[in-house]
């Protein structure tokens, strides 16, 4: 029988980087760090343990890593520390590993990895199994799950400037707020090459199906199709947004009239004041053209 202690002859000597955000999931980052850590150099792997003092600085390690040539850059932490490390290995052919410790952790539910079982995560990397997908692009950035832009971006820009509370409660805050004040957006897409015109609550462009810690906002979107899937929320009142809400988490939200799904290569989003986030990051404002690009990323799965 295998003994899972046992290092494993395929993984001796290789050296992979472990990037870690400390401050991930409240703490838990640093402790999953640590057991996946202890993990993987038992099974033989040689283990360069990173961590930045600031976002700039994990970004260099990154680099830095990817252009040393290691076999694989494993991340410890959520979605924000995995569009640090794309940024880093798209189109390189590294692949990306994740040990989630985030708060969101929509990546890690893209694979099925698991959430809550550092050592489980860890031996997810130790297989070293590998699948290709496809990113979005826009202009030198990459982002891997769903851009926001609109409602929930704005959302996003008040709860980031309140200093209290903490965790879901400062983002249901920042809804009713901006709920009190907010109108439907003028927005113009260009949809490959295609115009169209909405007043709406919110557009999405989406690589992957969800952001927001399980919002499956674009229901439907695969990893490896070419496409990316842009949807878009038109005009609607501000009940029937609030009640169709809690439909987003579900992904069934085909029965909303306002509803509108679209598949496309590339895609331009314009509209006036709106600041977009991608993978739960400040990405940049409006206007902005969006690619697919096939194949872009390698991740450990």
């Amino acid at each position: 029988m295998h003994d899972p202690a046992a290092p494993d002859r395929a993984a001796r000597g290789r050296e992979i980087a472990l990037l870690t955000n400390p401050t991930a999931g409240g703490g838990r980052g640093a402790r999953y760090r640590d057991v996946a850590l202890a993990r993987l150099r038992e099974s033989g792997f040689v283990v360069r343990n990173l961590e930045g003092r600031d976002a700039d600085e994990a970004a260099d390690l990154a680099r830095g890593c990817v252009a040393d040539g290691v076999e694989a850059l494993v991340l410890c932490g959520g979605d924000g520390l995995v569009h640090l490390g794309v940024q880093a290995v798209a189109g390189t052919g590294v692949p990306l590993g994740l040990i989630p410790s985030g708060t969101g952790n929509d990546f890690a539910r893209y694979f099925g990895l698991p959430r809550a079982d550092p050592v489980a995560a860890a031996d997810r990397v130790i297989a070293s199994r590998r699948r290709t997908i496809d990113l979005a692009r826009s202009g030198d950035r990459w982002f891997v799950t769903v851009l926001a832009a609109g409602f929930d971006a704005i959302v996003n820009e008040r709860a980031n400037a309140m200093a209290w509370p903490r965790g879901q409660m400062r983002y249901n805050l920042a809804t009713l707020a901006e709920l009190r004040t907010f109108r439907p957006i003028p927005y113009v897409l260009q949809l490959d090459g295609e115009s169209a015109e909405h007043e709406a609550m919110l557009v999405a462009v989406g690589n992957g199906p969800s952001f927001g810690g399980g919002l499956r906002i674009t229901e439907g979107a695969l990893l490896d199709d070419g496409l990316l899937d842009v949807v878009v929320i038109t005009r609607m009142s501000k009940t029937k947004l609030v009640r169709s809400y809690p439909r987003l988490f579900t992904g069934r939200i085909d029965g909303v009239a306002e509803y509108v799904h679209r598949r496309v290569r590339s895609v331009t989003v314009a509209a006036p004041g709106i600041v977009s986030y991608a993978d739960g990051e400040r990405f940049g404002p409006l206007p902005l053209t969006i690619d697919c690009v096939p194949g872009a990323l390698e991740v450990v799965a």
